[in-house]
């Protein structure tokens, strides 16, 4: 049998340590968004404005990613069984949804700057850009290792990376205009910050759809699962098989499996379970029995859940 209540509380560590990380990235974001704002008005620059407008939803994500993760640590309850796991993925996906505006405004801002060029105050912008970066590295390191484990904080994460990156390209555009009085430089960085941040954006929304589509996870091997599963003293075949992603880390699997005649159904439920569990790291696990010589008719089930819900 799995064990629903190791699953809950691991799923609740993670989000413990990552709360933590993501009040401490909101807060350095915050106070440095309103500096940079200001010090883009200041200098003129396109690079500074599109990076603190980026950092306006940084904030936004960082946000929603916080409020994401008290809600995902609530219990299930009899309307939501699965309990508020899938918050986590909303949450992602509409992250990566703000970064393709921001990049689609940055790209229309730029253009508008090659039609019409704006002189930019290159020494301030270098001395904001600056101090921008490290608050971004900060965040990102604060960040850096919980991404792994929820999607949601992936989302946060790629914000602030590209929000780095984008401090980096002002640096440079700054630097060009300084020793080069090259002005296009600051909308020809824009452009290419938008292009990075377009491929990040991406990779978030694939892997949220993924999982709200309900895919089998990249890591799992659909074929050798059902091969393991079969070679359980007592499985004489398997169908039917699902596996599934309910939030980042967290696996599900429903299986129907054919039992040789006269094999313990207690056994060979935690044969299956085992190597679900220790093989392929699904814990949560549906497993209906069918009798070999009676195909079809089910002699017994096991509902593996993560947690009991609340008492309404």
């Amino acid at each position: 049998m799995s064990h629903p209540r190791h699953t809950h509380d691991h799923h609740h560590d993670i989000n413990g340590s990552a709360r933590g990380s993501l009040k401490a990235a909101l807060f350095i974001t915050a106070t440095f968004l309103v500096a940079e704002f200001i010090g883009a008005l200041y200098t003129h620059s396109l690079a500074l404005l599109a990076d603190s407008g980026h950092m306006l939803t940084d904030v936004a994500a960082l946000g929603l990613s916080f409020f994401a993760i008290r809600v995902a640590t609530r219990r299930a309850t009899p309307r939501k069984t699965y309990g508020f796991y899938r918050v986590e993925i909303l949450v992602a996906l509409l992250n990566g949804v703000f970064l393709i505006l921001i990049a689609l405004y940055i790209f229309y801002e730029a253009y508008s700057r090659f039609l019409n060029p704006a002189e930019v105050r290159a020494n301030w912008m270098l001395l904001v850009a600056v101090v921008g970066l490290l608050a971004n590295l900060v965040s990102a390191w604060l960040l850096f290792g919980k991404h792994h484990g929820s999607l949601n904080v992936r989302g946060a994460f790629f914000h602030v990376l590209s929000d780095a990156i984008g401090s980096v390209g002002a640096i440079i555009a700054s630097l060009a205009i300084m020793f080069g009085g090259y002005q296009m430089a600051d909308p020809i960085v824009s452009i290419i910050v938008g292009i990075l941040i377009l491929s990040s954006s991406w990779i978030l929304i694939r892997d949220a759809v993924d999982i709200l589509l309900e895919s089998t996870p990249a890591h799992i091997n659909i074929v050798s699962l059902r091969e393991q599963l079969g070679r359980v003293d007592g499985v004489e075949s398997v169908h039917d098989l699902h596996v599934w992603t309910l939030t980042s880390g967290v696996l599900a699997m429903s299986c129907h499996v054919v039992a040789d005649d006269g094999s313990k159904r207690t056994d060979l439920l935690n044969g299956v379970n085992r190597i679900a569990r220790e093989m392929f790291r699904i814990d949560h696990t549906t497993i209906q029995i069918e009798e070999a010589s009676v195909p079809q008719e089910v002699f017994a089930s096991c509902n593996c859940h993560f947690g009991a819900w609340d008492s309404p």
